[in-house]
């Protein structure tokens, strides 16, 4: 594989800037044509790589690009999958620069998309067509490249659910996360899910005189910060009834290969400008963003807050909440919890209402899989040192659903490192991950099931 990189990469950098050069942004209805152009550039590659059936497909929304090459039914099959939707590039006089004209500088490419996905899931294409053309391929291979990843995947659940047969397979391949870094590469063995909710404190039926009024009319505002201070007690756990009934603690083996992972507690604070870490008693900081779950506000408001002076109780007071779940929670269920626990908190004289939005569950793959072998395998020669197991505090919800519709396990190779900014001006996506990333992933189809 490298001398086949080595070939063609002038040739490779040529096609994955072609991509990069479509401001394929799912968020934004102006752009809806260049998601088609998108998706249409992606079917083609595929075909190009040796798909024997590549196709845009339609959904609810955005389209779905859909590959495969059988090479017999007999063989393990590995889906891969990938998005070529890509965030808002605001705010964008912070770019150095034109985001969609993509420029190599120090060994890095910078562009939107860079690595978050169109980088990342190119990888697999030509892995995909070294492994093909060299007559390697010892599996069959399946595509699903989405464009909704970056909205919450609203139309791929009912997709997959509808083409379940045909996305039969053995494993969900994934490359849209990042590792430890290139000195201490890592594989992504699970990921957390998400409950997200808004809820709204109602207090009298108009804003009032805060000297009128003040002292002897429930304020919705203060009401709701206490509501919300009482959802965590003094040791840092959550205290909605029920939350924690299927966490599942890890056995002491399993923390402890956990712990492999690097951290330096100065640095992380350094790096977000604090002087202080809090959390769950009882785990480290790569615990609590890892394993356990979480809850925070995202988001509070009511009230006077423009410039200058009102003195004003107000009528409505609103925050916005999620919560990070472990395997094994589910996010409707949590979400009903909250809902009981937060309306039994509520005083008399104040109406409470909670709005459940999107959410997703988290999944793992054992690191005891063959799949998660075969990726350890490869990463570590091609990287020169075993990469160490890693679990994401972020969530992809999608995943979670293909897993359970197609009852199947998603293994998460990522390449991108926290240097990359995905989501912010001037994501990147350095070379060297680039390509070590096909090298890793030819060689996990060398491994899985040899």
């Amino acid at each position: 594989m490298k001398a086949y990189i080595e070939k063609n990469r002038e040739r490779f950098l040529e096609e994955l800037f072609s991509l990069l050069r479509i401001p394929s942004i799912s968020s934004s209805s102006a752009n809806a044509a260049d998601m088609e152009r998108c998706a249409g550039a992606l079917a083609e590659l595929l075909r190009e790589a040796g798909a024997d059936r590549a196709e845009v497909c339609r959904t609810d929304g955005h389209p779905v690009v859909y590959g495969e090459k059988i090479e017999d039914p007999s063989l393990p099959t590995v889906l891969v999958y990938g998005h070529y939707d890509v965030q808002p590039v605001d705010p964008v006089e912070l770019w150095k620069s034109a985001p969609f004209e993509p420029q190599i500088r120090d060994g890095a490419i910078y562009a939107r998309g860079a690595n978050d996905d169109k980088g990342q899931l190119f990888m697999h294409v030509k892995a995909f067509e070294y492994l093909v053309r060299e007559k390697k391929l010892r599996h069959n291979v399946k595509f699903v490249f989405e464009g909704e990843e970056e909205i919450g995947s609203p139309s791929l659940a009912k997709w997959v659910e509808e083409h379940r047969q045909m996305l039969a397979c053995n494993l969900i391949l994934v490359s849209d996360t990042t590792m430890i870094s290139e000195r201490i590469p890592s594989v992504n063995c699970g990921m957390r899910g998400l409950a997200y909710l808004e809820v709204e404190v109602t207090g009298p039926d108009k804003d009032l005189h805060s000297g009128h009024y003040g002292g002897a009319v429930l304020n919705p505002l203060n009401v709701l910060c206490r509501m919300i201070s009482s959802l965590t007690d003094s040791n840092g756990r959550i205290t909605v009834r029920g939350f924690y009934d299927k966490v599942v603690e890890l056995a002491p083996h399993e923390r402890e290969m956990l712990s492999r992972a690097p951290f330096n507690k100065d640095e992380f604070m350094k790096s977000i400008g604090v002087e202080e870490l809090s959390g769950e008693e009882g785990y480290s900081t790569l615990e609590r963003i890892g394993i356990r779950p979480s809850l925070d506000v995202n988001g509070i408001w009511g009230g006077y807050t423009g410039e200058g002076a009102k003195t004003v109780l107000p009528s409505v007071a609103h925050a916005k909440i999620s919560m990070r779940l472990v395997p094994d929670q589910d996010c409707n269920e949590i979400a009903e919890l909250f809902k009981a626990h937060f309306l039994s908190l509520a005083p008399k004289g104040v109406k409470v209402k909670v709005t459940p939005f999107h959410g997703g569950n988290g999944f793992l793959i054992p690191i005891s899989s063959p799949a998660y072998k075969a990726a350890s395998k490869a990463i570590a020669e091609v990287y020169g040192v075993e990469p160490v197991p890693a679990r994401g505090g972020g969530s992809i919800p999608v995943l979670a659903d293909m897993q359970r519709i197609l009852g199947v396990n998603p293994l998460l190779m990522g390449f991108g490192l926290e240097r990359d900014t995905i989501h912010s001006p001037n994501e990147s996506y350095l070379l060297s991950q680039f390509f070590k990333g096909m090298e890793a992933i030819t060689l996990f189809y060398k491994y899985y099931n040899e």
